[in-house]
């Protein structure tokens, strides 16, 4: 009697008598991408085993994105700390590349899409990258590491802490909402209350000695957040380009909606500034000048 439940996985197909060549096993392949994340049938989408039709108007965005992330729901103080986050980050206006690269690519006639793709794109380690470096900066504090002890490391090879300073606001206006809230939530047990020590601590080591304080800025509070949230430093990178696609489609959808064709980075009327060789000729004979003039030929 045949197995019903067909060949186990990494079994070898049956040979076949016919003489072709053996066939690869259904289980082999179906493996190939196999996923705790969702499972599709006709008619049926479960997405971390919840079927989708539960989840329609019953959860928030933010929770959605907890259970495909993290496998199950979030307690409501997790899930409205994580949206903060989100709702925090979403936007920084046109000076910021990625924005500014989406809405020059939306005047391109590339697509929406690809104008989004290319402001996500430009989301690095430099622009976009601080929030997940921040959290692995606290992660030392928290494994015990002083705080000016990592202050004067940073110092001594005149480099800025990821998370600390803004190059526009002398005060983040983000920071002190979102820190109360994980405050909050601390004092009620809901989150550990570590990351959000740790990031105090270096906020005043950045301020011993100076006359005008280093605040945190957007990165280091939102990493507060996700390292608060159990949430890995690379997730914490994730969840920023999550949040700022918001801001990038919305830049790139009013960029579309304007009408402008090639919109280059500064106005029309300016140019950009040169700084090479200057203006010079070619010492060779040349098979035509600037007085030569092309004329139709009107030979019959």
């Amino acid at each position: 009697m045949s197995d019903p439940t067909g060949p186990k996985t990494g079994a070898p197909a049956p040979a076949p008598t016919d003489g072709s060549e053996p066939m690869i096993a259904e289980r082999a392949i179906t493996e190939w991408w196999s996923t705790a994340v969702s499972e599709i049938h006709p008619g049926e989408i479960r997405l971390r085993g919840y079927p989708v039709e539960e989840l329609i108007g019953r959860v928030t965005f933010a929770e959605q994105i907890w259970l495909m992330l993290r496998g199950d729901l979030p307690t409501p103080v997790q899930g409205r700390l994580l949206e903060a986050a989100l709702v925090a980050a979403v936007d920084h206006g046109p000076q910021a590349p990625s924005i500014a690269a989406a809405r020059m690519a939306a005047t391109c006639g590339v697509g929406l899409n690809s104008a989004v793709a290319t402001g996500a794109g430009l989301l690095g380690d430099v622009h976009g990258g601080a929030g997940q470096q921040c959290m692995e900066v606290l992660r030392r504090v928290v494994d015990g590491e002083e705080a000016p002890a990592i202050v004067a490391e940073y110092r001594a090879h005149r480099a800025y802490i990821p998370g600390f300073g803004h190059r526009f606001h002398p005060r983040d206006p983000r920071r002190d909402p979102l820190l109360c809230l994980v405050r909050a939530a601390a004092d009620a047990g809901e989150v550990p209350g570590d990351a959000l020590r740790a990031g105090l601590e270096l906020e005043a080591a950045l301020a011993d000695g100076r006359d005008r304080p280093v605040p945190m800025n957007i990165d280091g509070a939102t990493a507060i957040i996700y390292a608060e949230l159990g949430f890995p430093a690379q997730l914490g990178r994730g969840l920023f380009v999550l949040s700022r696609s918001v801001g990038i489609l919305a830049h790139a959808w009013e960029e579309t909606e304007g009408g402008a064709r090639i919109k280059g980075p500064i106005p029309r009327p300016l140019l950009a500034g040169y700084h090479g060789t200057p203006e010079r000729h070619l010492e060779r004979d040349v098979a035509w000048s600037t007085s030569s003039t092309v004329r139709p030929n009107t030979s019959p």
